[in-house]
């Protein structure tokens, strides 16, 4: 519930010339402020949207075009605290009050998924997608090239980035394979063990 990487965070900004997002922790106005005020470019919102909607609001009027939220989900309903919890809430629903105050983006994970290198859930993605008008970023179980185009065909209705991480770990993806693939100039890398956007 409380961010402790903050001199990580600052060190990664000011070593690499790419966008940087944070997320894990921001559960109050300080936190999000103070990893903004090191130069991240957005701050990524989870636990609190669900839990603390107003204060989602506020922030995306403070720092428009800085809030991301990450929604998490278990077949298909939100999960909190770090996966430990699972709500009754719909992750469409959730993504819809969360687009009303205008949040950059939504990060979308499928639970099942993640880390499984089994590939994305397109038709959660395509649902999500469908039920908002802001950028959807599509998070988990992307394993190959083929995870990669397969949501590119997305992007016509707003699955407009990829994350991808275990996959170039395990050298599934190749950063110059993906590039190739997506387009050049569409893939946004950050440091190791941080994950990876890709046609973003």
């Amino acid at each position: 519930g409380q961010p402790v990487n903050q001199k990580t965070i600052e060190a990664i900004v000011k070593a690499v010339d790419v966008p940087v997002q944070v997320g894990g922790g921001l559960r109050n106005y300080s936190a999000v402020a103070s990893v903004l005020a090191l130069g991240v470019q957005q701050a990524i919102l989870g636990t609190v949207a669900l839990e603390r909607p107003q204060l989602v609001s506020n922030l995306c009027q403070e720092f428009p075009d800085q809030i991301i939220v990450g929604i998490d989900a278990r077949d298909g309903k939100v999960a909190t605290k770090g996966w430990l919890e699972t709500s009754e809430v719909l992750a469409t629903d959730l993504a819809r009050q969360m687009a009303k105050f205008k949040v950059a983006a939504i990060v979308y994970t499928d639970i099942h998924r993640d880390g499984t290198l089994k590939g994305p859930n397109i038709e959660a993605l395509r649902e999500l997608a469908t039920a908002v008008n802001i950028p959807v970023i599509a998070s988990g179980g992307v394993s190959s090239i083929t995870d990669l185009l397969s949501l590119l065909a997305l992007e016509p209705i707003g699955v407009d980035s990829a994350i991808v991480g275990r996959a170039l770990y395990t050298g599934d993806i190749s950063l110059t394979e993906a590039n190739q693939a997506v387009g050049q100039g569409r893939w946004q890398d950050v440091p190791p063990n941080l994950g990876y956007s890709a046609f973003a």
